[in-house]
C-alpha cells in the first residue's frame, strides 16, 4: 500500500472521531440517559407507602414494584449489549431512550397493580438496552487514555451517585407533587437525551455484524432470571422454601450451561476469554459487588430511617445528601490521581476494604441510633 493511500485513512480516521467539544456533549447526553437509568432504581423507594395506598396492593405484592424493574434488567442486559453490535450503538441507545420514557408513562398512569408491575418491567427491559449501548458509546467516543480515564470517572460518578439522587428526588416528588411524579420525571430526562442523542451521536453501524448467539441468549436470560427472581423470594418464601433455592438452583445451573455453552458457539454471546482475563475478571466482581452492597444501603437506610427514626421523604434524601457528595469526590480522585499514580492494584482492595469496613459498622445501627454517630459516618 502506498504512503498517500495510508496518509488518506489516518486523515479519514480522524475526521470520523468527534471534535473535542462535541465529545464532552455527547459525555452529557449519555450521562443523562444513565442518570435516568440508575435513578429509577430507587426513585420509586421512598414513593412505595404512597402508591400502596393509593392502589392498594398488598405488603408482601410490594416489592414487585422494585423487582420487576431489577428482574427484566438483569436478565436481559447481555442481550441489549449483543443487539448494540447487531443494530447499531444509537439507533439501540435511541430505542432505549424511548421506550423507557413510553413505560415510565405507562406505570405513572397506572390504575392498578398490575399496570404498574408491567410498566416497571418494561422500564427494565429497555434500561437493559439502553446501559450497553451507551457504554460502547462512551468506550468509542473516547479514544485518547486520558481523556478515557476521565470520562469513565464522570460516568462512574453519575453512576455511583444516581441511586442517591433518585431518593431525594423521589422524596420531594412525592411530598410535593403525587408518587406518580416519580416515574413521570423519566420523560423529562428522555426527551434531553433522546434529542441530544438524535444530533450529536454518530451511526456506528458496525461493518461486521457478528450473528447473534440464540441459545446462549436463551441460557443466560432464563439464568440470571432464575437467580434475581430467588433472590427476590427470599423475603416472602425463606431460604428455605423451594420457590427460593430452586429458583437460584435452576439460575445457577442454566449460568454454568452458558460457560460451557460459550466454549463451543460459534458466535459466542459472551466469550469466556473476557472473563478469565485476570484484569478484567476482577474488576467486573468488585463492580458487582460494590454495586449489590450500595443498591442494598439504599434499600436498607430508606426504610430505617423512615420507620424506625421517624423521617419525612425529604429528610430521607437530604440524609444521602453526604454520601452523594463522598461518591462524587472519591470517583474524580481515584480516576484521576490515585490510579495514574499508584495503578488499580493497591486502589481497588483499599476501596473495597473501606466499603466492607462501612457495611459491618451498619450492623450496629438500632433503635437507639442517632444520624450524627450512627448513620452519616456509614
Amino acid at each position: 500500500m502506498s504512503q498517500s493511500a495510508v496518509d488518506a485513512r489516518v486523515d479519514i480516521a480522524k475526521a470520523a472521531e468527534p471534535a473535542p467539544s462535541r465529545r464532552w456533549w455527547v459525555l452529557a447526553v449519555i450521562g443523562l440517559a444513565q442518570l435516568m437509568v440508575v435513578l429509577d432504581a430507587t426513585v420509586v423507594n421512598i414513593a412505595l407507602p404512597s402508591a400502596q395506598r393509593a392502589l392498594g396492593f398488598s405488603n408482601s405484592d410490594r416489592q414487585w414494584v422494585v423487582t420487576a424493574y431489577s428482574l427484566a434488567f438483569g436478565s436481559l442486559l447481555l442481550l441489549g449489549g449483543r443487539l448494540a453490535d447487531l443494530i447499531g450503538r444509537k439507533i439501540v441507545f435511541l430505542v432505549g431512550v424511548a421506550g423507557f420514557a413510553l413505560s415510565s408513562a405507562l406505570a405513572g398512569a397506572a390504575g392498578n397493580f398490575e399496570m404498574l408491575v408491567t410498566g416497571r418491567a418494561l422500564q427494565g427491559f429497555f434500561g437493559a438496552l439502553l446501559a450497553p449501548a451507551a457504554l460502547s458509546l462512551l468506550n468509542t467516543t473516547f479514544t485518547e487514555a486520558k481523556e478515557r480515564a476521565k470520562a469513565f470517572g464522570i460516568f462512574g460518578a453519575i453512576a455511583g451517585t444516581g441511586g442517591g439522587i433518585g431518593l431525594l428526588l423521589g422524596g420531594l416528588l412525592t411530598e410535593h407533587l403525587s408518587w406518580r411524579w416519580t416515574l413521570y420525571v423519566n420523560l423529562i430526562f428522555a426527551v434531553l437525551a433522546f434529542t441530544g442523542g438524535l444530533l450529536l451521536l454518530r451511526r456506528g453501524a458496525p461493518a461486521d455484524r457478528p450473528k447473534l448467539d440464540l441459545p446462549g441468549t436463551l441460557l443466560v436470560s432464563a439464568g440470571l432470571f432464575g437467580l434475581v427472581y430467588g433472590f427476590s423470594n427470599a423475603e416472602t418464601h425463606h431460604w428455605s422454601s423451594p420457590q427460593t433455592w430452586g429458583f437460584l438452583v435452576a439460575g445457577a445451573l442454566l449460568i454454568a450451561a452458558f460457560a460451557w455453552w460459550q466454549t463451543r458457539a460459534a458466535h459466542p454471546l459472551l466469550p469466556l476469554r473476557v472473563l478469565l482475563d485476570r484484569n478484567r475478571g476482577a474488576s467486573f466482581l468488585a463492580v458487582a459487588i460494590s454495586g449489590a452492597g450500595m443498591f442494598g444501603v439504599f434499600l436498607f437506610l430508606t426504610y430505617y430511617l423512615q420507620a424506625s427514626m421517624g423521617y419525612t421523604p425529604v429528610s430521607t434524601g437530604l440524609a444521602f445528601l453526604p454520601m452523594i457528595g463522598a461518591l462524587m469526590v472519591t470517583a474524580q480522585l481515584s480516576t484521576n490521581v490515585l490510579v495514574p499514580r499508584f495503578g488499580p492494584r493497591p486502589v481497588v482492595p483499599l476501596g473495597m476494604a473501606l466499603a466492607a469496613a462501612g457495611m459491618a459498622w451498619l450492623t450496629g445501627l438500632d433503635l437507639s441510633s442517632s444520624y450524627a454517630s450512627g448513620v452519616l459516618p456509614r
